[in-house]
């Protein structure tokens, strides 16, 4: 059974791949034609028998195949959902710890070996569970969405190559597997992110995720290396097993003495700061959204993001042993959860700001990870991925209404036009938000109160940056739905006659993962930070530290338990007076405080920074080594420089290849002659 849950993904991927490929063959590109500029058609409209959609759209002709392809992919997605939920609860609650399956010996050389194997246990299976089951919703989703793209096939053939590599990482047995599906995720984001390739935008956005993940991915291998060094193994059990001899040892680097399992730690902590876009290394995370919405859906709430925080509770038993790479970790989760929302709370992309909810969130995410509470940094990523794909799903029905707009200032009114989509924001937003008996409430309030607990020595600091972040949550969740759903309309020409609701095929994906926004917290909660939290999670999780934070938290006073809930309450309360009551307030508070509007607006500028240190910098080298290492040096060295230098020589030489027989025999006389002459006087 799990193999078929990992493998399925890519058979669909090959099969949609090779149809693909077929009616690539059977027709001509006629994307290609529409220029760079391109903008895939408005999407999901109903189209009429000479294939113009009910608003007289032109649209290009369907991809040879496309259905079967749709249907192929999101049918063994379905089964691979249901087969993962068999899993879950046949695991979760079972006795059994972790189960190892072999399927084939990958690759043997010397003293490493490796071999692919599935680990199978309570984390693998709330992974499996999580992934699968927002990829199946997607994929279906995307049969309205991508129903007018003319590469459908393409398009479903990444999806389920995205949804395989992430099965591939979770379900890993060692770190080489696990880096196997680890660039997997990066080159399906690369081709679902410039899936419009003929997008300029959208090719750069997919070269930025790619160039930053190269650089905290860089770390991440130099990690596995370290672990191969001190270890020599890369498999987890060996790994776990052996690391508390191995706590404490150090290593000279330079003229430091420095400690093997903190900078190990800090560099596979590197790879989950690109993967999952944390402080520093999350300038691509908002460009990703050129991509199709359901990619971002897929990226932000089950596979690429979640990545990193998976790895960090995989190797919790390692991180355990290093206090200051949890001390890190801690900071820097603390620092993405509210510098995010800082900047959430002045975009008017719509998908960007939820964009940036998930570097926030995933910020709260590793904040739990630092302090030791380890699963209930877990429990937030698996309710996360509901109301956050929820919500992008939402957005992507609100673009598709509008016909491809995405500035919330061009919006307005729209609850009216498309009141099953408002309701599916609104239970997006109230779990985002942590409204009481939500998905959310149980597990972000969690991360919250775990920190308030936790020694940790940045815990306070993450305490602090946390609680104000639930604020800022609140802020930008409202005034997204505000200055969308509510008001009067800023819809520009005769567009709101046209906006009206979606087809039920993408309704029924998001009232699924409403479902989920709305009562995963209530059902799960027992078993992930509750009552049977032992019992659940077993050994996948090192839960010496979580445990005590657990019963220090059920210790807390109401008044400590509640401050989160008063935080999104006065949150709320900011976006309707600012977005509902006094209209003009945000821009006399931007112009009051332009400075401080303008650094936000411009994501306290690490473009900008980035472009000048690295950027500008890497091509002013180019530039030096072409002007003076190739044009003075080489080309312009000597009279007539290196190159016509060497073009004369040669030119001369080949003029001793006559081609006589007789002119060879006398320069090999000649030399025959040199020779002995050397001989003679040499002796």
């Amino acid at each position: 059974m799990y193999s078929a849950i990992v493998f399925l993904p890519l058979i669909g991927a090959i099969i949609a791949g090779a149809i693909s490929i077929y009616g690539a063959h059977g027709r001509t590109a006629p994307a290609a034609a529409n220029g760079p500029g391109h903008r895939a058609p408005s999407r999901g409209h109903a189209e009429s028998e000479n294939g113009a959609d009910d608003h007289g759209h032109d649209h290009e002709p369907a991809a040879v195949g496309s259905r079967p392809a749709e249907v192929i992919t999101s049918g063994l997605l379905i089964i691979t959902a249901i087969l993962s939920w068999i899993a879950f609860f046949s695991v979760g609650l079972s006795d059994d710890a972790v189960q190892r399956i072999p399927v084939f010996t990958w690759f043997d050389s010397g003293t490493l070996a490796v071999d692919w194997a599935l680990r199978i246990d309570t984390l693998t299976v709330v992974m499996m569970a999580l992934v699968t089951t927002v990829s199946a919703v997607v994929h279906v989703y995307s049969f309205g969405y991508m129903a007018h793209d003319p590469y459908r096939p393409r398009f479903f053939a990444y999806l389920s190559l995205f949804t395989f590599a992430m099965l591939a990482l979770v379900t890993s047995d060692n770190l080489v597997q696990l880096f196997f599906g680890w660039e997997g995720v990066g080159l399906a984001s690369y081709l679902l992110i410039g899936f419009w390739y003929q997008r300029p935008a959208a090719n750069a956005a997919a070269i930025k995720a790619f160039v930053v993940n190269r650089v905290g991915d860089f770390g991440f291998a130099l990690g596995i290396f370290g672990i191969f060094v001190v270890f020599n193994s890369v498999e987890y059990e060996t790994i776990f097993a052996n690391a508390p001899t191995i706590a404490g040892t150090t290593f000279h680097f330079l003229s430091w003495e420095l400690d093997a399992l903190t900078v190990i730690c800090l560099l596979l902590f590197m790879g989950a700061m690109g993967k999952s876009a944390q402080f520093m290394l999350h300038t691509w995370l908002p460009d990703a959204m050129e991509g199709p919405t359901p990619v971002s859906a897929l990226i932000h709430a089950a596979t690429m993001v979640t990545a990193g925080v998976f790895m960090v509770a995989r190797l919790s038993p390692v991180f355990e042993l290093s206090p200051f790479a949890l001390i890190f970790v801690t900071f820097i989760g603390a620092t993405t959860c509210f510098f995010a929302a800082t900047i959430a709370i002045v975009q008017n992309d719509i998908k960007r700001v939820v964009a940036y909810s998930t570097c926030s969130q995933l910020g709260y995410m590793f904040a739990a990870l630092g302090v030791g509470a380890y699963s209930v940094g877990i429990f937030h990523l698996f309710t996360h991925g509901f109301f956050k794909a929820l919500l992008f799903l939402a957005c992507g029905s609100v673009i598709h209404a509008m016909e491809d707009e995405q500035d919330m200032r061009k919006m307005g009114g729209l609850r009216k036009q498309i009141p099953i989509t408002y309701a599916m924001m609104v239970i997006g937003g109230l779990a985002l938000t942590g409204f009481p008996f939500t998905a959310g409430y149980f597990s972000k309030d969690a991360i919250i109160e775990a920190t308030e607990v936790a020694t940790n020595p940045m815990a306070g600091y993450a305490y602090v940056l946390t609680l104000g972040a639930a604020l800022l949550t609140a802020l930008y969740t409202w005034r997204l739905i505000f200055m969308t759903f509510h008001g009067k309309t800023r819809i520009a020409g005769d567009l709101l006659k046209r906006v009206h609701e979606q087809p039920w095929v993408m309704l029924g994906p998001m009232m699924v993962l409403a479902f989920g926004a709305l009562f995963g917290g209530l059902i799960f909660h027992g078993l992930f930070i509750g009552d049977e939290h032992n019992a659940f999670w077993k050994s996948a999780l090192d839960l010496v530290t979580e445990n005590h934070l657990l019963k220090e938290m059920h210790h807390l006073p109401f008044t400590a338990t509640i401050l989160p809930t008063v935080m999104m309450v006065i949150g709320f309360g900011l976006a309707y007076y600012f977005y509902m009551v006094n209209l003009d307030g945000p821009k006399r508070l931007a112009a009051r405080h332009d400075w401080l509007y303008r650094f936000l607006l411009n994501k306290w500028y690490f473009d900008e920074l980035y472009d000048f240190l690295f950027v500008r910098s890497l091509k002013w080298l180019g530039r030096f080594l072409w002007r003076k290492g190739d044009g003075w040096l080489i080309d312009g060295f000597g009279p007539d420089g290196v190159s016509s230098w060497v073009l004369g020589a040669t030119s001369r030489i080949v003029r001793l290849q006559t081609g006589y027989l007789y002119h060879y025999a006398f320069a090999m006389l000649i030399g025959v002659a040199l020779l002995v002459t050397y001989l003679m006087f040499a002796a």
